[in-house]
């Protein structure tokens, strides 16, 4: 394990007088560009020259700021900027979904260096996913290595995670899926690592992941709606993910709907299996000769098989297609009329593939929703597609780590693992690892 006490020599021992707070502020300051001069940041922070140029001195020596750049001068001495040291750690990220692993790492900015996809059955050997995980980690880390000190974990998985609200630094594996209880999963990254992780749903950080790089940077108000196999919602309301009590708003998928004199939750009626499910019927009954064909060659269809053919022109692919659009649309159309959202984003591997469930999402919210709403609302698909996810994961750990109150923890030291609450989150987990008896294997297959 990393000694990360004191990395790369950085830091030194400072009495417990060190004016965090203003090396705090200004670090944020300068990581979100408020401002970028010495000046700027004296009438910002209305701190005295000599006190500003301390606080420099100091995030400069930890490795945070970096002053070597000239700005434009404009009537005197051209200014020195003072630019965040975005590369002086990095981020590991990774998005567990139903049929797929992706893994990233990212600077401390939370734009994404390099990205990685391979296909995955989430549920088939949950022990054997997280072995992989780790090996991909080890191996985007060994073809970075400039990419400096490892800060923190960020995971998306495909369901609600419920998290304490008072506790900073996860030690324990919070349940996310079932199969997955008893696989040590942030235990796990925090003892291989020696970092931090946070864990939080698909829809959060694909939702984060726009309002960060996607359709969603500069508007106020947005509604992400992830179509999967899971149906879900993500609310960001002032530029700031809405989680709800206990992280588990925007559960969409069990919201009732009626197509065809049927009635069931949204995710079963207009998700991922029922598009599967409604294909394999149109290719098996003749409905859809190009569905027959796929299924024919491959021996098996896909939602996105379906989707595809949808995008194709394939008549019984589109009427699949738009009977899910539809019946998301009337869920959607309640929560555009409540939330007055300036946009709505439709993401997840069945939007993606094709624009026939946009255009009946659009009819649908258009046409019940109220007309002061939909004046100048917007719905649109993705445009990150599966990068969406990781750059959320990446949001989600730069937020937590430059929150002022977890930072009066690590500033002085300049890295997150020196955070007493971080040290004693390790400690729990490797107690846990050392206590925690290996999952039951399960029983071989009957002949």
């Amino acid at each position: 394990m990393p000694d990360t006490s004191r990395p790369n020599g950085r830091g030194r021992k400072r009495n417990s007088e060190t004016p965090s707070r203003s090396l705090i502020t200004i670090l944020n300051l300068v990581r979100k560009g408020t401002a970028d001069t010495r000046q700027e940041i004296e009438r910002t922070c209305e701190l005295g020259r000599a006190v500003v140029a301390d606080r420099l001195a100091t995030l400069a020596e930890l490795d945070l700021v970096d002053e070597t750049k000239t700005g434009i001068a404009t009537g005197g001495r051209a200014p020195k900027l003072v630019t965040f040291h975005r590369n002086a750690g990095c981020i590991l990220v990774a998005s567990l979904d139903q049929n797929s692993l992706s893994i990233g790492l990212a600077d401390l900015s939370g734009r994404l260096l390099t990205e990685h996809h391979e296909a995955m059955e989430l549920s088939l050997d949950p022990r054997g996913i997280l072995d992989r995980l780790v090996k991909l980690f080890d191996w985007i880390l060994a073809r970075h290595t400039d990419a400096g000190t490892l800060w923190g974990i960020g995971l998306s998985v495909p369901a609600p995670v419920l998290t304490p609200s008072s506790e900073t630094f996860l030690s324990a594996t919070p349940s996310f899926l079932p199969g997955w209880e008893h696989i040590p999963v942030v235990e796990t990254l925090i003892g291989r690592f020696d970092a931090p992780v946070w864990i939080r749903s698909s829809v959060e950080t694909m939702t984060m992941g726009e309002l960060s790089a996607g359709a969603a940077t500069d508007v106020d108000t947005m509604l992400f709606v992830k179509v999967g196999k899971r149906i879900g919602a993500g609310l960001a309301v002032g530029g700031q993910l809405f989680r709800g009590t206990k992280g588990a708003a925007g559960l969409i998928g069990q919201l009732p709907v009626t197509d065809a004199g049927r009635t069931g939750p949204l995710e079963a009626m207009a998700g991922a299996d029922m598009i599967q499910r409604e294909g394999l019927a149109a290719a098996q009954d003749g409905s859809s000769s190009y569905l027959a064909d796929i299924l024919a060659r491959m021996g098996e269809l896909t939602p996105f098989d379906v989707g595809q053919a949808a995008q194709a022109g394939d008549p019984a692919s589109m009427d699949i297609l738009s009977r899910s659009g539809r019946m998301i649309g009337h869920s959607v159309a309640y929560l555009a009329t409540m939330l007055n959202p300036e946009i709505i984003v439709l993401g997840g591997s069945v939007a993606m593939t094709n624009d026939t469930l946009l255009a009946a999402v659009r009819e649908v919210v258009y046409r019940e929703s109220h007309p002061l709403v939909t004046r100048d609302l917007r719905i649109i698909s993705s445009q990150m597609g599966s990068s969406a996810a990781l750059v959320g994961a990446a949001t989600v750990v730069t937020e937590a780590l430059f929150d002022p109150d977890l930072m009066r923890g690590w500033i002085v030291q300049g890295v997150p693992q020196t955070h007493p609450g971080f040290r004693a989150a390790r400690d729990a987990a490797a107690d846990r690892l050392t206590t925690t008896p290996a999952p039951p294997t399960p029983p071989a297959p009957s002949l």
